[in-house]
């Protein structure tokens, strides 16, 4: 069974950031290449390589249907002109690059490597397949069906759903794509959330399904805008740290407010409240926070806005790092009157069906030769060469000594 139907079926900022490569350096060669960061789980001996390989050759075979384009040019969530018509012509023509896929002990290695744009769309492609193969395996084992899975899933979801009805003033973002259970249960939570909550549910980052139910396509950019330009602003120590500004700089020139909310994490949150000027506080909407402690995330933020005579109830947070229903309520409940927060809900909302989750990842390692490192504010998501990753914590001012281990 085909797993990828479209190549809208991706997270809409995997869109927003190949537009950004097709402007301003289509040119730069990556290397992306998937983990698996659950390493107690010898993933190779689960799924099948060559059936990977069979669903990703399936992918590369899709094009942008006439009808994504036109949604792209200008849905009533989607401004016009907001993909310009060369980028817009070049997705029409865009065929996927390769994709490598080996088994390496217990695990599976998989990269895809070329011009940055053309490569960039592949992470969450890749990411819902082996997600989705894992699991129709761990059913086979365990003698369940889709039927006995969706069930005990509606049970949680349920119940999730009645804790967010006793808050109704808790927002969220659908945000499960990357580590969903299946294409079909992404789609049967999405429908059952806005059919129940309507108004909590902003958005979601999934663009087919945006476009299928009627609902806002959500999301910015990711840790590899700024893992890239490192790699290409590299050669003195002043460079490679001004690469993080130039980022924030260059993404607004592009998108302006609309699209500004600006990931803090990559080389730690403490310099990007360093680095971020009062102008750039002014005019971007907020924050995302994606690893370290949420509370004392957003106790920071807070700070650095009042540092620089900005009231925080302007501004907004959205919370996106391992999510549960509870985490969300103590977050909103702490921060409400303080300052605007959502959440981004990613795989506990869509795989929450009784299973161990995995924490998959797929990320930029190298740009125009150049070995890449993200540092985040828990080390357990650190990446990179040990060499290349101590010269960044000196550029950077990294400290941070806090690891937790990676569950989603």
């Amino acid at each position: 069974m085909r797993i990828i139907r479209s190549l809208l079926d991706l997270d809409f900022y995997k869109l927003t950031m190949c537009q950004f490569a097709f402007l301003l350096h289509r040119m730069v060669l990556v290397r992306y290449a998937f983990k698996n960061r659950t390493i107690k789980v010898a993933l190779s001996k689960i799924v099948d390589a060559a059936e990977v390989r069979h669903q990703i050759e399936m992918v590369r075979k899709l094009r942008f249907r006439p009808e994504e384009i036109a949604y792209l040019r200008k849905s009533k969530y989607i401004p016009k002109g907001m993909f310009c018509e060369k980028f817009l012509k070049w997705l029409t023509n865009l065929a996927l690059p390769e994709v490598t896929v080996e088994v390496v002990g217990d695990q599976l290695k998989i990269e895809t490597k070329g011009p940055w744009p053309v490569v960039i769309l592949w992470e969450t492609l890749i990411l819902s397949i082996v997600n989705e193969l894992y699991y129709r395996e761990m059913m086979k084992r365990r003698g369940f069906s889709e039927a006995d899975v969706f069930i005990e899933g509606l049970h949680r979801l349920v119940s999730k759903i009645d804790i967010l009805r006793a808050n109704s003033y808790i927002t969220f973002i659908e945000f499960g794509t990357r580590r969903r259970f299946s294409h079909e249960w992404q789609e049967l939570v999405i429908q059952v959330l806005k059919a129940t909550v309507p108004g909590q549910l902003i958005g979601t980052s999934n663009v087919y399904f945006a476009m299928k139910f009627d609902l806002k396509p959500i999301g910015t950019f990711a840790h590899e805008l700024d893992m890239v330009y490192s790699g290409i602003y590299c050669g003195s120590d002043e460079e490679l740290r001004g690469s993080h500004n130039r980022v924030l700089e260059d993404w607004w020139n592009l998108y302006g407010a609309p699209l500004s909310i600006a990931l803090t994490d990559t080389f730690g949150s403490k310099f990007f409240f360093e680095d971020m000027t009062k102008e750039q506080a002014e005019k971007w909407k907020g924050l995302r926070q994606d690893s370290g402690d949420p509370i004392e995330f957003g106790e920071q933020a807070i700070k650095f806005y009042k540092s620089h005579g900005i009231d925080p109830m302007t501004k907004l947070i959205v919370f996106s790092d391992g999510l549960d229903v509870f985490t969300i309520v103590k977050l909103a409940e702490h921060f409400k009157g303080r300052i605007n927060v959502t959440f981004g809900w990613g795989t506990n909302l869509t795989n929450d069906v009784g299973f161990d989750t995995l924490s998959l990842v797929v990320k930029a390692v190298e740009a125009n030769g150049k070995p890449l490192v993200k540092l985040s504010d828990n080390l357990a998501k650190a990446m990179g060469p040990a060499k290349v990753v101590e010269r960044f914590k000196r550029v950077f001012g990294y400290t941070n000594t806090d690891s937790k281990e990676c569950v989603v």
